[in-house]
């Protein structure tokens, strides 16, 4: 009787771990809706839904970057900096038109995005530090191009920013398009499988004579192009360019997301789904600290903790 005891206990924590691998990160949004329903007054509003939509809008975005690179065994800690530095740009040539602004904010961001990518697969480099260097590089150049807050004063951009369809506000659909693109990419194509091949094991990957090198670049230039199309959208909603913020600890968020939300950072595995309930679900979190008044400083706890609970959940997953 004891040991059939003994062996059922790790039975149901093995089953509790994976059901939280599975379905955590979804549990986590619905328990933080109930909990907002019942404690946090005029929730239940579309306008409430919107501002949050709205806001967790660019950490999707970032995030999807975020998850193909660390579905590759990496990270990039320079997106952060490609916002800010995607707003300084846009600043600088927003007066020869929007289109063409955009034009120069998708070639510096492939610029560092190819550099990140040559760094690690080229060179060599660790991710974690050729993404640093480009972190601190790119956030300077963004302060060199544009050293302070400028108003932008653009139609075009101010629409891109506060514009809807059917009273869907145009950031939330570009995040909505991009997560189904990249989760179509991911699942249906020969660059996704690539792609979770090299993050399952490069030696293993280049032996079967896959281009890693080629991947890993592309990986990096689509993640740093995603974090500039987010800049430039958080830019058209403040109708500001503020590189000095902008972009801060994003990494940090996106990462976060990315991690809740299922995907290991040993690579192999990429999951979008989980990927965005992860953004939504530290949105949700930050949002009910905030309209609670809690100092800022207890969302960074919160999340802290979130992210052990998930690490924690996350045991085993990733091992090959």
């Amino acid at each position: 009787m004891a040991e059939a005891t003994l062996e059922t206990v790790p039975l149901d924590r093995a089953r509790v771990l994976q059901w939280l691998q599975t379905y955590g990160v979804y549990a986590g949004v619905a328990l933080l809706v109930v909990v907002n329903i019942v404690i946090t007054p005029h929730f239940l509003t579309a306008e409430n839904f919107r501002t949050q939509a709205v806001q967790v809008a660019p950490v999707i975005i970032v995030a999807l970057g975020m998850a193909l690179v660390i579905g590759t065994e990496g990270v990039d800690l320079s997106v952060g900096a490609v916002m800010a530095l995607a707003a300084s740009v846009t600043a600088l040539y927003l007066g020869y038109g929007l289109l063409p602004a955009l034009l120069v904010v998708a070639v510096f961001a492939a610029g560092i995005g190819l550099a990140n990518g040559a760094l690690v697969a080229f060179v060599g480099v660790q991710p974690i530090v050729a993404t640093l260097a480009l972190m601190v590089g790119g956030r300077g150049l963004a302060l060199v191009l544009l050293p302070q807050l400028e108003d932008l004063r653009n139609p075009a951009l101010a629409s891109l920013g506060s514009g809807d369809v059917l009273g869907v506000p145009y950031l939330i659909l570009i995040a909505a398009v991009l997560a189904l693109l990249v989760a179509f990419v991911v699942r249906r194509t020969t660059f996704g499988r690539q792609l979770l091949a090299i993050g399952d094991s490069r030696p293993a990957a280049q032996l079967a004579g896959l281009p890693v090198r080629r991947v890993l670049i592309v990986v990096y230039v689509v993640c740093a192009l995603l974090a500039a199309v987010a800049g430039v959208l958080a830019t058209a909603r403040l109708q500001a360019s503020d590189p000095t913020s902008l972009g801060n600890l994003m990494e940090l968020s996106a990462i976060t997301a990315v991690v809740v939300g299922g995907t290991p950072l040993t690579g192999g595995r990429v999951n979008i789904a989980g990927t965005v309930a992860g953004a939504v679900l530290i949105q949700l979190l930050t949002a009910t600290l905030i309209k609670h008044d809690l100092p800022p400083s207890w969302t960074q706890i919160a999340q802290a903790a979130v992210i052990v609970c998930a690490v924690y959940a996350a045991r085993g997953r990733g091992k090959r």
